[in-house]
């Protein structure tokens, strides 16, 4: 299994759903798993697959921001490191036994071009905008063409246009990811007064959406808005928004989403199926958010929370669910759905190895 994003030490945010997955994938008696990502603690089960070299470079992209952060900043700083990244990929894939290729990011899976080793790829939101990229559905095309694969997008909104682009090389399958079972656990104790509503994402402009301006007249001293996530583009906070920087998963489970009145996301990002959203809702969060593709697929308008694009709807939105009794009924909405609908990460391990096994039944 290949990554770009893992957790370098156990406080570290980034790639935490990678080192879920591996753990789930770990646990599994009928898999042995070996993981090409950056150096941390791997779980129990799953090998180290890292060539001597490969960790240092992995880490110090991991602390630029990821391949993905860097083709956002330009050719000149994302061209060599995906040069880079594409180069030493190559180099595994050639060296490798395995019997399949589990690739998380889709262009991850380039370098296999000429092998023939079976793929299960993972498509989230960053690289499905990446397929606009003049010549990358050729090319990952030509690269399907040569073996059996899956792709599997972990939302269904992904799912007809990788349809469209490889449906004839490849088999397309959503695949969503589970939920940590500590996320199901958090007891919800909200703060009356003031009310606290957090967001965590990345901060560059896309990811925050028109918060800052619909905010303005909304937060202050009865409302708090507390951000948290890193800073990955040049942008002025403003001194109404209580900026936290990065937060590990522990302290946003244990600390500040018992005390929330719920999250807000108003991307305009290319989103998968953001991964916090699904452990807020876990965690009994109501969610107001955009109402893009993937936040369709997760948020239940008026059920598990509000859809605001809108000022207007946004204010009516924190509104609503200023009431306690409608704040505690889209909670506990939010926790059933994301229990029945995704499930823990042992289910997703499951949906994984079904299809690894698709792949490798179909060999001819």
């Amino acid at each position: 299994m290949v990554s770009t994003s893992y957790p370098l030490d156990p406080h570290d945010w980034r790639g935490r759903f990678i080192a879920d997955m591996a753990a789930a994938l770990g646990r599994r008696e009928d898999v042995a798993l070996a993981s090409w990502a950056p150096p941390g603690a791997l779980p129990p089960g799953v090998a180290d697959a890292l060539p001597p070299g490969d960790g240092e470079w992995l880490a110090n992209l991991s602390q630029r921001g990821g391949i993905a952060c860097l083709l956002r900043q330009g050719a000149m700083r994302g061209g060599g490191a995906a040069f880079g990244l594409l180069r030493r990929l190559r180099r595994v894939y050639r060296e490798s036994r395995a019997d399949l290729v589990h690739a998380n990011w889709l262009q991850n899976a380039l370098p296999l071009w000429g092998l023939a080793t079976p793929l299960v790829a993972t498509v989230l939101g960053s690289d499905y905008g990446l397929l606009e990229l003049p010549g990358m559905a050729f090319a990952l095309r030509r690269m399907l063409a040569q073996r059996r694969a899956l792709l599997a997008p972990n939302a269904e909104w992904m799912q007809p246009k990788l349809e469209a682009l490889f449906g004839g090389v490849a088999q397309i399958r959503t695949i969503p990811f589970g939920i940590d079972a500590s996320w199901f656990g958090a007891a919800r104790r909200p703060v009356e007064a003031p009310r606290r509503w957090l967001v965590v994402a990345r901060v560059t402009r896309a990811k925050i959406g028109p918060l800052f301006e619909w905010g303005a007249d909304v937060f202050g001293s009865s409302q708090e808005l507390h951000l948290f996530g890193p800073m990955q583009e040049p942008m002025t906070i403003p001194p109404w928004v209580h900026y936290h920087g990065p937060a590990h998963p522990a302290a946003l489970r244990d600390t500040w989403f018992p005390q929330a009145s719920g999250l807000v996301t108003l991307s305009r990002h290319d989103e998968g199926r953001p991964q916090v959203v699904l452990e807020a809702m876990a965690a009994g969060l109501p969610v107001i958010a955009s109402s893009l593709p993937a936040h369709r697929g997760i948020v239940l308008d008026g059920k598990t929370g509000c859809f605001a694009d809108s000022r207007d709807a946004f204010g009516a939105a924190l509104e609503h669910l200023a009431s306690r009794e409608n704040n505690r009924l889209a909670g506990q909405a939010a926790r059933e759905w994301a229990r029945s609908r995704f499930g823990a990460w042992d289910d997703c391990a499951a949906r994984y190895v079904a299809a690894y096994r698709d792949v490798l039944d179909s060999r001819a």
